[in-house]
């Protein structure tokens, strides 16, 4: 018997039972099929039709008549989403992959209170800076209204500390290496005056500088300068020179009497009564190839006895 009714669409199992409903042919009324599709409906019927063992298949994306979208989690394998809760897990999740502002540093990180302390500290450094700038711009400028009417203070602020000159840029740069040494007389602890030997402080600082890569200003320039500065405002015969040579004068005495606390033992042999400061001069030799030759003998240049003041005595000057 045919598995199927030449009047009817249905499908029949060899048990006479309908199955589902062949489709309408495409091709036209007589139901064949076009050549070239290798027979779809007999590999159609074969895969819906009834199984070996009686049962009927069905199609893999046959879902029962139900909707995909009315499925059940147990079609898909998911959970049911809840629409309400489904904008606030957005929203978490923005706000968790939102990057959160930065902490504050610096002077943002204070209270107000210090911010404007810090503001003021601020402008306090800068307008000292522009002050300092300006008067060693001034000393060092041509002469004009402004150092003719303030050239006191100017010096005063400048001098001796932060002397400016043009010698390393001069024609004849400095070819002569001078050391300064110092002597004193202290008033030991059994009452006796003592003199003590010559201190060569210059070679002091050479020590420090030498392998050192950041050497102190101090140890550069401090005893440096402020021997340029009495030399230049010091005759011949030793004698200050106005009122910048009594100044140069008790700016060397307070810088020798300071080291010889901090660096010498005369603090503990007793008191400083009174000092007397020396320099030293030897020329820098020419190199092999040069015909210039000068004398290597040392020349000095030795000062008066400085006496040293109650304030310097107790201590040295901090």
């Amino acid at each position: 018997m045919d598995a199927y009714d030449e009047d009817s669409r249905d499908r029949r199992g060899p048990d006479g039972s309908k199955g589902a409903r062949l489709p309408e042919p495409e091709n036209g009324a007589d139901g064949h099929e076009p050549p070239g599709t290798g027979g779809r409906a007999a590999t159609d019927a074969a895969a819906d039709g009834p199984a070996g063992d009686g049962t009927e298949r069905k199609p893999a994306h046959d879902t029962g008549g139900v909707e995909p979208s009315a499925v059940g989690p147990g079609a898909s394998g998911q959970p049911p989403v809840d629409p309400d809760l489904a904008g606030g897990g957005a929203e978490s999740a923005e706000s968790a992959a939102a990057p959160s502002a930065p902490p504050r540093t610096g002077v943002a990180a204070l209270s107000p209170r210090y911010q404007v302390g810090a503001a003021v500290a601020l402008a306090a450094v800068a307008v000292a800076a522009c002050v300092h700038l300006g008067m060693v711009f001034l000393s060092l400028a041509p002469a004009n209204t402004m150092t003719k009417q303030h050239g006191k203070a100017i010096e005063e602020w400048v001098y001796p500390e932060f002397e400016q000159n043009w010698k390393l840029f001069a024609p004849n740069p400095l070819q002569q290496n001078i050391a300064v040494q110092v002597r004193a007389e202290v008033r030991t602890k059994d009452g006796d005056l003592r003199t003590t030997g010559w201190t060569d402080l210059s070679a002091r600082d050479g020590a420090a500088i030498d392998g050192n890569p950041l050497p102190s200003h101090t140890q550069q320039n401090e005893l440096r300068r402020a021997w340029d500065f009495l030399s230049a405002t010091h005759g011949t015969d030793n004698r200050p020179v106005g009122l910048r040579g009594a100044l140069s004068e008790t700016y060397m005495r307070r810088i020798v009497t300071m080291r010889l606390y901090r660096e010498d033992e005369v603090g503990r042999q007793g008191v400083v009564q009174r000092v007397q400061v020396r320099s030293r001069t030897t020329n820098v030799q020419p190199p092999v190839w040069s015909r210039e030759r000068f004398s290597g003998k040392p020349v000095y240049r030795v000062l008066p006895w400085w006496t040293v003041t109650a304030d310097e005595a107790a201590g040295g000057v901090a």
